[in-house]
């Protein structure tokens, strides 16, 4: 199908019947009173195809009749945006219709598009407009049609000179027109149109590549599709996006930054006690929800993060920890309701082209972990163009050249596939109060849940980031309170390489700097979030979960004038209450970093850089945190754990405590621990523990080497007494060995098992273990 325009009016040419050589156009009409108007019978050639047409067009108050090749503003006066609803009969006996607006402006007529562009129109120019297949034509050529059917495409076809003289700036992509649809001459258009002609530059002569050429245009539809607006959209964004970053325009311009207000939480005391307790009563009506769309390439390992062992000592990946902490607190919320409850925590996984299959075949291969598959739900997030200069010019695949280079959008457009998946409302139906959002590769993450959701519940907060203190200038987004000149206040995440500048620019002659806590006072953001379901479908279904997004080019030098490598737009979840009325209830909680952040994101070279004293955030530092943190619950639990010793693995120097974990359902709360560990306990440094059981007791259990506990949660199992063994080493690896694990390498260490003692309790029942 094709669409030409003729002075101010459009036709929409369709078929493919083939018909003699004759003139390429002509028309007849007859006189009805009112206006000039008639029926059409068209012939217009595209190469040696013909196609011959009978058009009515349905005019703006709904009626039926045809209508002559006039001027749009001749018919309509004032002018004002006009649809033509054209209903074409094609000889071999199928209807299709098209839809198109005419936006009649004093002085120039403008066509708008269906991706929100326009433009003026004048002479013949060829454009496309989707089309709507009805079925057999049983109705006639005069009838009403429906508008609901679906888009089916139709054959393309070849086209001439004569009318083409839109592709002149392209000369490769002019000389292969005859090969492609109507639908790919279409998106050709729009691409020149903006600014995209180099992407054209290297095309052959027709008869080589066709088929690439073509599928093309399969990649370019697809990304028009995924991005609200199109890409026309997406490059106007760019161009103002990048030109304000050129400009070293900030993002909070116009705000004025000041101290937050929120929730600080002090580990083990009372209040953080009776928070617990409130988050997982919340639980059973939570649902949480996993970004998870990236690659471990950046620290060195090529599977999916979700994969990855959060540590090595029992090898349970990211994703089981995360699953199995789900259960955990969906059980122990069911414990503190009265009566009977049979709640279900729903898992949503945001994933890439990049990490879906594989995420589904971990999920599928080990059973969801436990999980009913019923609860597990995968999105799929789509990429966006990257871009390779301030004029937002597509960047063309490096490994395929008919194929422009794409990346992720980042982890905001969580929020519009939630939008659209319908599960908002579906929760919401079910009962469910809270959304939780968090990252693939914080193995701490769930020990600071319970208590934040609590906070959420006894605050009534509509949205609660999480937050540790943060170092002053430290790479990690800030959360301030932001008061614009208007008056209207948010509590928002600002990122690092802007807080700074900002608070300069606003009157705070040294910038971010520690205050008397040794912290600065803006804590640090985790991108941990907790919505308050209601309000937050509320926003949705005004936003449909758009996020406001950025560019952060990587500029050459300081002109700015060229990057690096290649950028793109992208959005971020905790950007969310940025958008909120000034009425939301938005706050945040403050844990102990120790407890609650040890993400995992650098490779050992790039973190092995990291000057002394900042976190590496790698695979070393991130399992060792799991263990340190482990170490310090139980000592604030009463349990003596020798200090740690420094040892230095991929050139990161950290601490190494005991080897201590447990399963989720051991303890899921600070609670927990306490009730499950009694007096006199005591393990060495050189010691590793690991507990997998529900009801497994510590009273005067004195450990120095290796001691593994398994138990049914049926079975109470109490250890007792002195375990000592030679116990487990961690052996030094060269992460540059390329015979070892990658899992192995990122993280400087092996485990090797030299002797333990191992406990199993496979049936119910009442078991004392005493060395």
């Amino acid at each position: 199908m094709a669409t030409l325009c003729m002075g101010r009016l459009l036709l929409v040419l369709c078929g493919s019947r083939e018909v003699d050589a004759g003139v390429a156009f002509k028309r007849r009409s007859c006189d009805i009173p009112g206006r000039k108007q008639g029926s059409e019978n068209i012939y217009v050639f595209f190469s040696q195809i013909a196609v011959k047409l009978h058009v009515c067009v349905l005019g703006p108050t709904g009626g039926i009749g045809a209508q002559d090749l006039l001027p749009a503003r001749d018919l309509w006066d004032p002018p004002r945006t006009i649809f033509h609803r054209f209903k074409v009969h094609i000889v071999n006996g199928e209807d299709l219709i098209t839809e198109v607006s005419i936006r009649s402006l004093p002085g120039e007529d403008q066509y708008s598009g269906f991706d929100g562009s326009s433009f003026p129109i004048s002479g013949w120019f060829f454009v496309l407009i989707p089309r709507l297949r009805l079925g057999p034509a049983s109705a006639g050529a005069g009838s009403r049609c429906d508008m609901d059917n679906a888009v089916e495409s139709l054959a393309g076809l070849s086209v001439t000179d004569g009318w083409d003289g839109w592709a002149s700036s392209a000369p490769n992509l002019k000389r292969n027109l005859g090969i492609l649809s109507s639908e790919e001459i279409g998106f050709a258009m729009m691409l020149l149109r903006e600014g995209q002609k180099h992407l054209f530059d290297h095309w052959p002569e027709p008869g080589v590549d066709d088929r690439r050429k073509k599928g093309y245009f399969d990649q370019v539809a697809q990304l028009n599709a995924n991005y609200p607006g199109g890409l026309v959209s997406y490059i106007q964004n760019a161009r103002k996006l990048l030109a304000d970053s050129k400009a070293g325009k900030n993002p909070s311009d116009g705000f004025t930054p000041s101290v937050p207000t929120g929730e600080v939480l002090t580990f083990g005391n009372d209040n953080f006690m009776m928070l617990e307790e409130a988050g997982v009563r919340e639980a059973r009506r939570a649902a949480f929800v996993l970004v998870a769309g990236g690659l471990g390439e950046r620290l060195g390992y090529k599977g999916i993060k979700l994969a990855l062992p959060s540590e090595t000592t029992t090898g349970r990946c990211f994703l089981q920890h995360y699953i199995e902490s789900i259960l955990a607190l969906q059980e122990a919320s069911c414990r503190l309701v009265q009566g009977q409850c049979e709640a279900e925590i729903p898992l949503v996984i945001m994933t890439s082209d990049d990490t879906h299959e594989s995420t589904l075949l971990l999920l599928e291969s080990n059973d969801y972990f436990g999980m009913k598959t019923c609860q597990v739900k995968l999105i799929k997030q789509e990429k966006v163009a990257c871009l390779t200069d301030n004029n937002a010019r597509f960047a063309l695949d490096l490994n395929d050249k008919y194929k422009i280079q794409t990346k992720p959008h980042g982890h905001g457009d969580v929020h519009a596939l939630l939008y659209s998946s319908g599960l908002l409302n579906l929760w919401q139906s079910a009962g469910l109060k809270w959304v939780l959002f968090f990252q693939d590769t914080n193995g701490l993450l769930f020990k600071a849940i319970p208590a934040s959701l609590g906070v959420s519940s006894t605050k009534g907060y509509h949205v609660n980031s999480l937050a540790v203190p943060r170092k002053a200038k430290e790479a990690m987004g800030g959360i301030t309170k932001l008061t614009h000149t208007d008056g209207s206040e948010i509590v928002t995440n600002v990122e690092y390489n802007q807080l700074d500048p900002l608070l300069r620019a606003t009157g705070h002659a040294d910038g971010d700097v520690n205050c008397e806590t040794g912290f600065s006072p803006y804590p640090g953001n985790i991108n941990q979030l907790i919505l308050d379901l209601g309000p937050y479908i509320k926003e949705l279904s005004k936003t449909r979960g758009a996020i406001a997004e950025f560019v952060n080019p990587k500029y050459k030098d300081s002109t700015k004038s060229s990057f690096k490598s290649s950028t793109r737009l992208e959005c971020m979840m905790q950007d969310y209450p940025k958008s909120l009325p000034p009425l939301a209830k938005v706050g945040f909680t403050v844990m102990d970093k120790w407890l609650a952040y040890a993400p995992v994101k650098n490779n050992p070279e790039d973190a092995s850089k990291v000057p002394k004293g900042n976190p590496y955030h790698s695979a070393t530092s991130g399992e060792m945190a799991i263990y340190k943190a482990n170490c310090l619950i139980l000592r604030k639990a009463g349990v003596h754990i020798a200090d740690p010793v420094t040892d230095i693995f991929n050139g990161q120097e950290v601490e190494l405590w005991p080897r201590i974990t447990w399963s989720p359902k051991w303890a899921s709360t600070f609670r927990d621990v306490k009730r499950k560990v009694g007096e006199c306990c005591s393990i060495s440094q050189r010691s590793t523990m690991i507990i997998n059981g529900q009801n497994i007791f510590l009273d005067g259990l004195s450990l120095d080497g290796a001691l593994v506990v398994n138990a049914n949660d049926q079975a109470e199992v109490k250890v007792t007494g002195c375990v000592q063994n030679k116990g487990w080493a961690l052996e030094h690896v060269d992460y540059k060995d390329i015979l070892i694990p990658e899992e192995t390498r990122i993280r400087g260490f092996k485990v090797c098992k030299i002797e333990q003692v191992e406990i199993n309790y496979a049936d119910p029942g009442k078991f004392s273990f005493k060395s």
